[in-house]
């Protein structure tokens, strides 16, 4: 029996208040690095609105947060989560007396400090300086420790017996292509997972089947183009949790001109690939709807034929949540690994998305020419 056949079909439930029933359910994690731990905070309160994803598409550590998900049972998923950042974050650098007492900011300088000179527990970790003479490595960190991470917290057999389906995308370095794993198509691996995250010059590359890739971020950030792609497309619901906001104020110091930087790098993608999308969703509902008004004797003209390849009926509502923080989290956000601020992301990601689940604006009538509709329930909105 193939992935695909295995697949269970999902159950609409009187306990999905904030989902509509009849739709497929899918949860998009972009990369990100420690802004992941965002992704975990708006999971959790997905869950609690027994938001169950039908399918899960990740990229860099969206596609560690999305084997942590997919490779557990509903009942174990947010533990195994909350065990992750647990091991990937330190309570303090390990070179600051524990009585010193550190403002925040300071504490997230120095806890990104300490991840670039000693790498993260159960994560990564920096090279001997040897190295670099007898072995002539392809980055700066060994990621050894995120396998055997991989290895503990996630059940791979769970994720491919198609439960629930899994995508993870990385670039194959020969090609240059952008390339996702699916479970509906080939068996995930904790390789598969890791040439998702594999970021360079700072992560090495990993091989499959004799091809090397990286992250995929260096391509596409955020994966709604892949699901768009996968035929045949079905009414949905879409979470595209985004760890880098478009709009942010003038920066006043070159650290904050180096993090609105790269948000406009990451986001503006993000926003391009999303207003593409949907401009290509309305047309094919458009298409579909004008070949249905077409008299019969011209349904069978070469030209309507034609059309018809580009048709499609389905409606879409692409939910976006995207991590805003309350203040400036400097240009090494990314690699912010101290405990506090992981934490702090995480409630700010349950935060958003319980408003977004509140709000539901969703559940509105679809107009019936659009294809597909973009919600953004801001941090400020009620």
């Amino acid at each position: 029996m193939s992935v695909t056949n295995k697949r269970r079909s999902r159950q609409p439930s009187a306990a999905t208040p904030a989902c509509a029933t009849g739709l497929r359910n899918v949860l998009l994690l972009q990369g990100g690095g420690a802004l992941g731990a965002y992704q975990a905070g708006a999971y959790e309160a997905l869950a609690e609105h027994a938001y169950d994803p039908d399918w899960i598409i990740g990229v860099s550590i969206g596609a560690i947060n999305a084997s942590l998900i997919v490779g557990n049972p509903p009942e174990r998923r947010l533990e195994r989560l909350r065990e992750f950042w647990k091991r990937v974050t330190t309570p303090r650098p390990g070179f600051i007396p524990p009585a010193l007492s550190l403002h925040v900011a300071a504490e997230k300088k120095l806890g990104a400090l300490n991840a670039v000179l000693f790498g993260q527990p159960g994560f990564f970790r920096p090279r001997h300086p040897v190295d670099f003479i007898t072995e002539n490595p392809l980055s700066f960190y060994d990621t050894a420790h995120l396998r055997q991470t991989l290895e503990e917290l996630v059940d791979f057999d769970l994720i491919n017996s198609g439960t629930t389906r899994l995508a993870v995308g990385a670039v194959q370095i020969r090609t240059g292509n952008m390339i996702y794993f699916d479970n509906a198509e080939c068996r995930i691996t904790p390789q598969h997972i890791m040439a998702s995250g594999a970021l360079p010059p700072g992560f090495p590359p990993v091989e499959i089947d004799g091809e090397a890739y990286w992250d995929g971020g260096l391509v596409s950030n955020t994966p709604l183009e892949y699901m768009m792609r996968c035929e045949p497309r079905e009414n949905s619901l879409v979470f595209q949790v985004d760890l880098f906001p478009a709009r942010g104020p003038m920066p006043k110091t070159l650290d904050g001109v180096a993090e609105r930087e790269k948000d406009i790098r990451y986001s503006s993608r993000t926003r391009y690939g999303t207003d593409a999308e949907k401009r290509r969703q309305d047309l094919r509902r458009r298409v579909c709807a004008f070949l249905e008004k077409l008299p019969p004797e011209l349904r069978d003209d070469p030209i309507a034929k034609h059309l018809q390849e580009f048709s499609c009926p389905a409606q879409i509502d692409v939910v976006h949540l995207i991590y805003r923080p309350e203040h400036p989290q400097g240009a090494d956000k990314d690699v912010q690994f101290d405990r506090t601020t992981a934490t702090e992301r995480w409630r700010h990601g349950h935060e958003d998305a319980s408003r977004a689940l509140s709000a539901a604006p969703w559940r509105e009538p679809h107009p019936h020419e659009l294809g597909m509709r973009t919600f953004d329930i801001a941090k400020t909105e009620s």
